[in-house]
């Protein structure tokens, strides 16, 4: 029988907040400039410091985004708070050290048939194309984070394997990102073979510069943050509210809530640094505000006690 592998668990976590980027991305109403700001300053209000705030990619393609230089340009900024943007290329990229980014991020595949439906190339040639867009970066002092998604599976290929996971993610490393996150963008992982695929990357990438980007779509999120915990990982991605999904996935739920993260985190004594009760109020007035579901079952379950 299988069983789960338990390193100690981690003091601390740093979370990075998706919400106003991947969150909203798939949203099919348009949140105006202000509701994302007030988002914005709300999140770090309760303590998030890593959050991406935009995403310089064509508004066409993802007209919720057409306004991410407006956000950047206008953000009040606090010290030791980073502010990312995802930049698929040179023209991208520009356009976020014009705007003030503090990070920016490119985004891989571990699925040839994903890579080529999301952004119309293969593993390779994505790769490639990422080379100039870091070292433009490293030259204005940006840092770079790079992604994976479909580590545990993709709508169009099903199983992935593990060592393409881990060989896109050290790819990625050799081009200069100083951190992966890994992303189970439909969210069908299971805890075991979220420890399976850490340790198959971590082979190639020190787990201390590897991150875990869950859906929720199977409900295995937080078992899976957990598990991962335990694999040695201290970096999460996740997202206000539960907001987020794939397009590609039939029935895909949202990334996994930040409030029913910071919730689990503090039951284990792990410091993420965020105010759990101001964290849901800032969910709840944003969901409110801009007619949005909310999908946290710890902001849901505190507004009705």
């Amino acid at each position: 029988m299988a069983i789960l592998a338990s390193q100690p668990l981690p003091e601390k976590v740093r979370i990075v907040e998706v919400g106003v980027r991947d969150g909203l991305q798939n949203e099919q109403r348009i949140i105006p400039t202000d509701g994302k700001l007030r988002l914005i300053d709300g999140l770090v209000s309760a303590g998030v410091t890593h959050l991406e705030a935009g995403s310089f990619v064509s508004p066409k393609w993802v007209p919720q985004m057409a306004d991410s230089s407006d956000v950047f340009h206008r953000l009040h900024r606090k010290d030791g708070v980073r502010y990312a943007a995802l930049t698929p290329n040179l023209k991208g990229l520009e356009a976020a050290i014009e705007a003030g980014a503090s990070e920016v991020a490119i985004f891989g595949a571990a699925s040839e048939a994903f890579s080529q439906k999301n952004i119309n190339c293969s593993i390779a040639e994505s790769l490639s194309r990422f080379l100039p867009v870091v070292r433009l970066a490293y030259e204005h002092d940006i840092p770079v984070r790079g992604y994976v998604s479909c580590v545990m599976g993709c709508p169009y290929e099903g199983e992935i394997s593990l060592e393409r996971v881990a060989e896109v993610s050290a790819e990625l490393m050799e081009l200069g990102c100083y951190e992966v996150s890994l992303g189970d963008t439909i969210g069908v992982g299971t805890p075991l073979k979220a420890q399976q695929m850490i340790n198959c990357v971590s082979r190639k990438v020190p787990v201390k510069q590897l991150a875990v980007h869950f859906h929720d779509t199977y409900g295995q999120a937080l078992a899976n943050i957990l598990a991962a915990l335990q694999a040695g990982v201290t970096v999460v991605d996740s997202s206000i509210a539960g907001l987020g999904g794939c397009p590609y996935a039939k029935g895909a739920s949202g990334n996994v809530a930040t409030e029913d993260l910071v919730y689990m985190l503090n039951g284990l004594g792990i410091d993420s640094g965020i105010d759990l009760d101001r964290l849901i109020h800032v969910s709840n007035a944003f969901c409110r505000d801009n007619e949005l579901i909310q999908r946290s079952k710890v902001a849901l379950a505190r507004s009705v006690e």
